[in-house]
């Protein structure tokens, strides 16, 4: 069974015919146990939290991503806090800096990250992060704002590890979204607590930096996701992405890995379900 653990049913250039056949197409799956639901602005955090409430396979994260972080005053931030609480809500994300596309200003950017960062800790929620050409930059205030400390680690159970890798057995629940930066970038992530989710890009034929990083990194630290619809993996690549095509993203990992891909899919499952507190 497959957890994507990383797509947006929320998306708004959704019509609710589209969105429905979505939720289908989910529901009908042998494939899929759970899909998490991300929010990037006010309106798909409302939405992700309503479809989180209503489908048992759903878990939702609210907040607002670094596109749509100019939209982020006090009283949208109150209303994610709200969110938040809601019934199968279970972490802040997405958020994070972007420098590739710059839709907000980065000093917007900046703030919106850190203020999110701490109501996450404040209620002991999971971070999902979104990193674009910003890549040591995030890390930085991650650290700054005490998202890997001693503390907050403590908010949550330790994790299984692998052979030289005891430090990571602490868990600050902080997952790096669809992953594109280096392998050393990733060790040093996984040191410090957190999760690496890798989407489709991972199958494409000249992606061979990403594959490196699920060369390097134990599976105990790897999550699958689609990021649907986007970033759509072979053989579908160039379409709008869903979540059942998770499944070419998980097979592709576990030839990287070189293990049984039911061995692989069982254990990116429970590290999801570990992340988002099912289990």
């Amino acid at each position: 069974m497959l957890f994507d653990a990383h797509s947006h049913i929320d998306h708004d250039e959704f019509t609710e015919e589209e969105r429905q056949e979505r939720i289908a197409e989910i529901e009908a799956s042998s494939m899929l146990e759970y899909v998490a639901d991300i929010g990037y602005d006010l309106a798909s955090s409302k939405m992700a939290a309503d479809h989180a409430g209503r489908y048992s396979w759903c878990v939702a994260a609210v907040g607002f991503h670094p596109h749509d972080s100019q939209d982020m005053g006090e009283t949208e931030l109150s209303m994610i806090k709200f969110l938040a609480a809601k019934p199968g809500v279970r972490a802040i994300g997405e958020i994070g800096l972007d420098y590739y596309y710059d839709l907000s200003p980065r000093d917007v950017q900046r703030e919106a990250f850190r203020q999110q960062i701490r109501l996450a800790l404040e209620l002991q929620k999971p971070i999902v992060i979104h990193s674009r050409q910003a890549d040591q930059e995030v890390m930085d205030i991650l650290k700054e704002e005490q998202a890997f400390s001693d503390s907050r680690k403590a908010c949550f159970p330790a994790r299984k590890t692998a052979a030289g890798w005891e430090s990571a057995a602490a868990d600050a629940r902080v997952m790096i979204h669809c992953f594109s930066g280096s392998a050393e970038m990733a060790e040093q992530y996984v040191k410090l607590g957190a999760t690496i989710s890798i989407a489709g890009p991972v199958t494409y034929k000249n992606n061979k930096k990403t594959i490196r990083v699920v060369e390097a990194i134990p599976a105990e630290f790897l999550l699958t996701e689609t990021d649907s619809p986007f970033l759509a993996p072979e053989p579908f690549r160039g379409r709008a992405n869903r979540s059942v095509y998770v499944e070419h993203t998980a097979r592709r990992m576990a030839l990287i890995k070189q293990m049984d891909f039911d061995e692989f899919s069982e254990t990116a499952n429970i590290n999801a379900q570990k992340f988002y507190g099912i289990i």
